[in-house]
């Protein structure tokens, strides 16, 4: 009797939900956005380079204002938008502007598992667009500026009891009219210019962590010399915690190293197997950290075994080299834009669908063009033999990256990571590429 009744009060809630949202305007939709359910939007973990077993995913039904720059939080909000899709997409369910003399507020509630009892609470916003500042009942608890960058605040001071939690968040974007990357966003939208994206496009949600738990992992696999070196940096750099890395293959324990947060710590692998366009292949990382014995923080990760470099060919032309051989970068310009979700995918299976596709006409290469990609994108590709180049253009300065699943471009971006290298070319022209881009 007990089961029927929460089935029924769960199927109620589901049909309230899809009531109170729908696709907005009349544009064309993607055949992904018929199944869209804003009861359950996006519910994979969102930051497969780093994931961690407990979270809680805060898509879904927000209320939304639009309100003149410069106020306080509105006492009445003007309905419903549907996180995390920007308020001009269709998929928002709202389609409307807001522009460089407004802000667009953003209101919901939650509540914290009675299990994160005695742990900080994480709160993580995959990307806003641009400027947010976060409150958390009633109290700033934080800013954040930069349209692509991830960022979090541990939001455990300002938690009042047990019950629902207050979360505000306010967004400012100037569009063209402020000096930030745009990509190819405009107030005006025409020929090669698309639709402004104002606010939250990818996940937000929360995880409980220890004081010091893991907040970077890089991983520079060394192919020549059949190792792997991985560093870990923790939350409070000034505690001398133990970290042990290891690497798996299928399930099985390759290698393990420990040292203090921190230092790079260097792991043996005899023959790996490589990660080529032809067969991606990726091996686990287990990371844990320890105080006084006693685990505190564990996240599970991936990296692969390749090398990308430069050389000569016999005839003095410069060739790209993956893993020590000549590989032809054959693919299109990729502009990330989705005509119902804008910047947002509407499902992951949409995003890993563009991928597929483009390797299914033959391609090898994906060229990323102004935009950063939502973590997953560059998981998806190292699962999927291709690699990817991305741009950014930030006040006339273009830089171009190259790699396969790393940290960009000019504001680090923990969800990719690469260096680069000036080269010339024989015809005379120079352009940035990059060198040795590394797994996470």
């Amino acid at each position: 009797m007990k089961k029927t009744m929460f089935v029924c009060c769960l199927l109620a809630m589901v049909s309230y939900v899809q009531a109170q949202w729908k696709p907005a305007g009349d544009k064309i939709k993607t055949v992904w956005a018929e199944s869209l359910d804003p009861a359950n939007v996006l519910p994979e973990y969102p930051r497969p380079q780093m994931v961690r077993g407990e979270w809680q995913n805060l898509n879904g039904l927000w209320e939304y204002a639009i309100k003149p720059k410069g106020g306080s939080e509105p006492a009445t909000f003007d309905g419903n938008i549907l996180v995390p899709f920007a308020v001009e997409s269709s998929l928002s369910g709202v389609q409307k502007e807001v522009g460089a003399d407004n802000e667009l507020w953003y209101k919901r509630e939650f509540t914290v598992p009675a299990s994160w009892k005695n742990r900080q609470i994480a709160l993580n916003f995959g990307a806003v667009d641009w400027k947010a500042d976060v409150f958390v009942n009633d109290i700033l608890i934080g800013s954040h500026t930069g349209g692509f960058t991830p960022f979090s605040f541990d939001i455990t001071p300002y938690l009042k009891g047990n019950g629902k939690q207050k979360l505000v968040v306010r967004v400012w974007d100037p569009i063209e009219k402020g000096y930030q990357a745009v990509g190819k966003q405009t107030s005006h939208p025409e020929g090669i210019w698309y639709t402004a994206v104002t606010g939250i496009w990818q996940t937000v949600w929360m995880e409980p962590v220890a004081e010091n738990h893991v907040v970077a992992l890089k991983a520079i696999p060394d192919i020549d010399a059949g190792s792997l070196s991985v560093t870990v940096n923790t939350a409070n750099p000034g505690k001398s915690s133990l970290v042990e890395v290891k690497l798996l293959d299928k399930g099985k324990v390759l290698a393990t190293a420990k040292g203090i947060q921190g230092n790079e710590l260097r792991l043996g692998v005899d023959n790996p197997v490589l990660w080529d366009v032809d067969n991606p292949y990726l091996y686990d990382l287990q990371v844990v950290v320890s105080d006084q014995g006693k685990i505190v923080d564990k996240v599970d990760s991936y990296t692969a075994f390749h090398k990308i470099s430069t050389a000569r060919d016999a005839d003095g032309i410069m060739r790209m080299q993956l893993n020590n051989r000549d590989v032809f970068h054959f693919g299109p310009l990729d502009q990330g834009w989705w005509p119902d979700g804008l910047y947002t995918a509407p499902t992951d299976e949409a995003l890993l669908y563009d991928i597929i596709k483009t390797k299914d006409w033959g391609y090898n290469m994906i060229c990323k063009h102004v935009k950063v990609e939502p973590a997953r994108w560059y998981y998806h590709c190292d699962r999927e033999e291709v690699s990817w180049y991305g741009r950014i253009c930030l006040v006339a300065i273009w830089v171009v990256t190259n790699g396969i699943c790393m940290d960009i471009m000019v504001v680090p971006i923990r969800n990719v990571r690469n260096s680069r290298k000036l080269i010339s070319m024989k015809n005379g022209k120079k352009l940035w590429i990059s060198l040795s881009p590394v797994l996470r």
